[in-house]
């Protein structure tokens, strides 16, 4: 029979196999060190595993609410008003996803429209402009510096007009390990006050903050908060990337339209998981000690590199350093990582990849959420590079 399908015309021609993907494939096939996506490279809490072994023989296996387990949505409701102070109903503003990304690209899909403009800071996480382009959107970039990724709210001032729908942030920041200040947050309420401007807030990192910086949601501004949609990750929570489920917190008004595109995309999530993860969360430990594990996490990996000819700003957020490897190469950062992925054995991500017109910083990201051995063996790889 004959193929009637001549050509298709892509809805996203320039998006191919994520650099994650790329690099990941190469670490395998060259046995190198993966410090490149960004999962855990231990295993889940055993209490947790415990949990879920419990719900799934409880006969919990069909479809669970639209909007997520009730047990969950209360916990995430407790944990909210606990650490920022601000109420989210469980029933009307709390919403259990598949994933942080689907929450991110549901909320996308749901409230912005063609030729609608929504302002990304560069290097942005990859998944934010595709579903921009998805939903007809145009995406307006804001390009952060190096070495201190500040946000210069004097130009994003500038990039704000009638068409501006979305401003997307991400704190703490992904790659650059940034997390923002309560300044910030009242700058952003400042530029965004008395307009239609919705505030999309990735904050799956929330948890793991550094010497004593403290997490500012956008919840903890009220105003803000009025307009914004904050998600959240259990996967990065608890180690359990893999387990894909997540959350958004917003007002009613927003979290209806947005429900209104989730029932259609997932409709549900994990039944016996969701129910795994409510009691396991009723010990707040399991978050609030988060920071300091991955503190010590941090501090292990630069210990190993401080010997290294690589210049490096500590980590402020999340489980990722940026490393400067202009002392050591002209080459280009994605050049640079293949090479050391198949001639030295390890394997990073390149940040030119999270900006649209492919800066090169001469960075490169480094996950240390990896076993001592691991960041110990990765340090000698480094610190072995002239």
């Amino acid at each position: 029979m004959q193929n009637r399908i001549s050509k298709i015309s892509s809805k996203l021609p320039e998006v191919g196999i994520t650099i994650f993907s790329v690099m990941s494939k190469l670490a395998q096939e060259h046995n190198a060190i993966n410090l490149s996506q960004g999962f855990p490279g231990f295993d889940i809490d055993q209490k947790l595993l415990s949990k879920a072994q419990y719900y799934l023989g409880r006969g919990l296996n069909q479809y669970a609410p639209m909007q997520g387990i009730p047990e969950l949505r209360k916990r995430v409701s407790k944990m909210k008003e606990e650490l920022y102070g601000r109420y989210y109903d469980p029933a009307e503003e709390i919403t259990i996803t598949s994933g942080g990304t689907q929450a991110i690209f549901t909320s996308i899909m749901a409230l912005v429209r063609e030729d609608d403009e929504v302002i990304l800071f560069e290097p942005a996480y990859d998944c934010y402009a595709p579903a921009v382009e998805l939903a007809g959107g145009k995406t307006v970039y804001c390009s952060l510096q190096a070495p201190d990724y500040n946000i210069p709210w004097n130009q994003v001032q500038k990039l704000i007009n009638h068409k501006t729908r979305m401003i997307v942030i991400n704190n703490p920041h992904n790659p650059c390990g940034t997390v923002w200040t309560q300044e910030d947050l009242l700058q952003l309420d400042k530029i965004t006050r008395d307009s239609d401007i919705i505030v999309l807030s990735d904050e799956v990192y929330e948890h793991i903050v550094f010497d004593h910086k403290k997490h500012y949601s956008v919840s903890t501004n009220p105003p803000l908060a009025e307009r914004s949609i904050i998600v959240g990750s259990f996967g990065k929570t608890l180690h359990a990337t893999g387990w894909k489920i997540g959350y958004f917190a917003a007002p009613a008004q927003i979290t209806a339209e947005i429900r209104k595109v989730h029932q259609y995309n997932v409709f549900c999530c994990n039944t016996p998981l969701q129910y795994a993860i409510a009691d396991y969360l009723e010990d707040p430990e399991v978050y609030l000690g988060l920071s300091d594990f991955y503190c010590k996490k941090r501090d292990f990996f630069l210990e190993q590199i401080k010997n290294s000819k690589f210049k490096f700003k500590p980590s402020a957020g999340s489980y990722f350093q940026l490393l400067d490897y202009s002392k050591l190469s002209p080459l280009d950062d994605v050049s640079i990582a293949k090479k050391w992925t198949l001639e030295k054995g390890i394997a990073s991500i390149p940040i030119s990849v999270f900006f649209h017109n492919k800066q090169d910083q001469q960075m490169l990201r480094f996950c240390f959420a990896k076993d001592d051995e691991i960041l110990m063996k990765a340090g000698l790889i480094l610190c072995s590079i002239e």
